[in-house]
């Protein structure tokens, strides 16, 4: 029992807390066989992007996925997806919507907005108990690999997921720039500080192709995803280019849509490989 509650607490190992008396939430799993986040240190990266190709490759392999988008200020995955409306509540549960071409099941904030121009002004307590609303109250129906986008940062949202969802581990999404490197390590830390494995990484924007002779660009300098990933003892999980074809598709809300290079797919089987070698819950710190 206390392995389960200690679980993700900084204190653990050192704390003389009954675990009993302590306030700190349980992390469930429901009816998931895997449950990954998506996270980074910084936003741009295009954290949002691999989450929903990520959720496109596992559902184009054939298994029934859900999405859930924890980034509760700047919510983007629906209108990626091409779902929208009003989520429909029943006794057992709000009733995601899904996507119209994979039937991804999708929750997000902008669901409930009537205009999605506005911002959601709300202070680190109010977003956490959304997020945790959205987890407990969500009816997932046949779902069996959840995929959850987290916000940037290190703060109440990705908090609130590392503590209340018990999490196989997290993905993480780096850009080439060195300055992008040294600030996901700071999410790579606190992984570790939340004993929360890391499964491994994905560099998006990695180059661009000549579309007339396919020459290779590497318009943001030289990679740093092998190094990084070597000190980190992770694997490298895809190295997305730069591709018009993605930002035109999310546009109209045909992400899924994305075939090329069969890389959504790739990614995906990757991702289920590092899943079944994950020692369970291990402490991953750089070498």
């Amino acid at each position: 029992m206390r392995e389960n509650k200690c679980r993700g607490c900084p204190g653990e190992g050192s704390c003389s807390m009954d675990p009993k008396e302590c306030s700190m939430p349980v992390p469930t799993r429901g009816r998931f066989s895997h449950i990954v986040a998506v996270g980074s240190g910084k936003g741009g990266v295009g954290k949002s992007s691999v989450s929903a190709l990520l959720a496109t490759g596992l559902a184009s392999l054939g298994h029934r996925v859900a999405l859930l988008d924890a980034d509760i200020t700047g919510p983007s995955i629906p209108s990626m997806m091409g779902v929208s409306g009003m989520p429909q509540g029943t006794p057992e549960g709000i009733i995601p919507p899904v996507s119209p071409g994979l039937g991804i099941r999708i929750m997000s904030m902008n669901l409930f907005m009537e205009d999605n121009s506005r911002p959601v002004v709300w202070r680190g307590p109010l977003i956490g108990n959304v997020i945790s609303q959205f987890w407990n109250d969500t009816d997932w129906g046949d779902a069996e690999i959840l995929v959850i986008d987290l916000p940037p940062g290190t703060s109440d949202a990705p908090l609130t997921v590392m503590q209340t969802i018990a999490l196989d581990g997290v993905i993480m999404v780096t850009t080439p720039q060195e300055l992008s490197t040294r600030i996901v390590e700071k999410m790579m830390h606190m992984t570790s500080m939340m004993k929360v494995p890391l499964i491994g990484m994905v560099e998006n924007m990695s180059y661009a192709l000549c579309p007339h002779c396919g020459e290779r660009w590497d318009l943001f300098g030289p990679s740093h995803l092998e190094d990084i990933c070597s000190r980190w003892d992770i694997p490298v999980l895809s190295s997305l280019p730069i591709d018009n074809r993605i930002t035109l598709l999310a546009d109209a809300g045909r992400l899924e849509d994305y075939r090329s290079g069969q890389q959504p797919v790739e990614m995906a089987e990757r991702v289920l490989s590092a899943l079944e070698t994950l020692v369970t819950a291990p402490s991953v710190s750089p070498r």
